[in-house]
């Protein structure tokens, strides 16, 4: 653990603030929810809870079966990190999502673009080998966006279109359903 040198006090009611350079840098917005963990030396820890995040196995397999169907890179994130990558790409996993992603999710955009299109972003802070072109839709559960789902093709023979779309928002919308129960 890092020492930071703040201190804070318990107001009446037991609260806490979390200081705004701390939230800054863990990207913790307001709302998001935090889980609570203990230790045995009596040490609070406060993690971001991501509900995606409980079905990374399930991800996985469903990031695996999207790129066998599609035969590109399928990748499924958080709102702050990719938790499932298959088809090419593995750099990508437990990287965090770029400031662009995280622009569409908040704004709930569906995309498909080719690279030197208006739409085309960088997806992920440290993406290494840019693709040539994407599709990107995000995650919804019970009204509030968690997570995307990717697709993403390097090789760009053929120009990724409705199909593509369709199996994204697809999955997006099975994950979201998944999540709900």
């Amino acid at each position: 653990m890092k020492a930071t040198g703040i201190v804070r006090r318990i107001d009446d009611l037991g609260r806490i603030v979390i200081p705004k350079e701390i939230r800054r840098t863990l990207r913790i917005r307001e709302s998001d929810p935090l889980e609570i963990f203990t230790d045995r030396e009596g040490e609070i820890i406060l993690k971001k809870y991501s509900p995606i995040g409980e079905m990374t196995t399930f991800a996985k397999q469903y990031a695996e079966s999207l790129s066998q169907v599609s035969g590109k890179t399928a990748l499924i994130a958080d709102r702050d990190q990719f938790i499932a990558v298959a088809g090419g790409s593995k750099g990508l996993l437990g990287k965090s999502i770029s400031k662009d992603l995280e622009e569409k999710l908040t704004n709930r955009e569906t995309s498909v673009s080719s690279k030197g299109e208006k739409g085309f972003i960088e997806i992920a802070k440290e993406q290494g080998e840019e693709p040539s072109q994407q599709v990107i839709s995000p995650i919804i559960c019970e009204g509030d966006v968690i997570g995307a789902v990717v697709l993403l093709d390097n090789e760009g023979k053929n120009k990724m279109g409705d199909v593509e779309k369709k199996l994204v928002l697809s999955a997006a919308a099975f994950l979201g359903r998944q999540m709900e129960q």
